[in-house]
Parts: C-alpha cells; sequence; structure tokens
C-alpha cells in the first residue's frame, strides 16, 4: 500500500489554491472546476469543494474545522521560506524554530485555518 494523497474540502476552492500554488511555487492541476491538486514525489496535496463529499450526506468533512492535522512540507531551507511567505500569512504559529529533535520548522495557517508546517532536517544525523 502507498500513500497516495491528502485531500482538504474547502467553501472556496479558488482561494485555497492560489494559497497553495504561493506556499509550493506549483499551479494547480485543474482536473474540474471543484478540484485542485498538487502532485509531488511523496504524494498529493488535494484541494476539493465541498460539492465533491456531498453525496457522503451527515459524514461529509465540515471544512475549516480541522484541529488535529499539521500538513507538512520538507523544503530545502525554512528560513528562506517563510520569509518568502510571511506577508501573505494571516496568521503565524510559529517563526522559523529549531526544535528539540533537530527540525528546523516554521508554523502557518492556511486561509482555511489548517496548520501548515515548513520543515528542515537537521544537516547531520545524531550519533
Amino acid at each position: 500500500m502507498d500513500f497516495a494523497s491528502i485531500r482538504i474540502i474547502t467553501d472556496d476552492i479558488e482561494r485555497l489554491a492560489r494559497f497553495y500554488e504561493l506556499v509550493t511555487r506549483t499551479p494547480a492541476i485543474r482536473p474540474a472546476p471543484v478540484f485542485a491538486e498538487f502532485r509531488t514525489a511523496a504524494g498529493t496535496l488535494a484541494i476539493a469543494s465541498t460539492a465533491t463529499v456531498a453525496m457522503l450526506n451527515k459524514h461529509a468533512p465540515q471544512p475549516g474545522r480541522n484541529a488535529s492535522v499539521i500538513i507538512e512540507f520538507l523544503v530545502a531551507d525554512v528560513d528562506a521560506e517563510f520569509a518568502r511567505l510571511q506577508a501573505a500569512l494571516d496568521v503565524i504559529v510559529l517563526e522559523p524554530t529549531t526544535m528539540p529533535w533537530g527540525n528546523r520548522s516554521a508554523m502557518f495557517r492556511d486561509p482555511d485555518g489548517n496548520l501548515v508546517n515548513l520543515f528542515t532536517r537537521p544537516t547531520a544525523e545524531p550519533r
């Protein structure tokens, strides 16, 4: 089994797709007006309208209610990426910080309130 994707359900697909185009520096692939995706070697970040899950009725995911998932991007230089994005971020959760386990991270919220982490692993593995 291979991990394929994570999908964010949103009420405003255009706004969220534009935000992740800025974060990833990649144009969204748009197979339909209600769906966008960002494909990477590790997996896909998909963004979909609430219309795509309407058939799930009361079991459908609710936009803007995520309180337990962090969307993470491995980057070459957290400080440079954070500096590039900072002016476009409404909610900064953590400015670039070296974590106790060695990763350097910067965290912020996307326009729907989802937590996003940009991180870099330590250059030298601990012994």
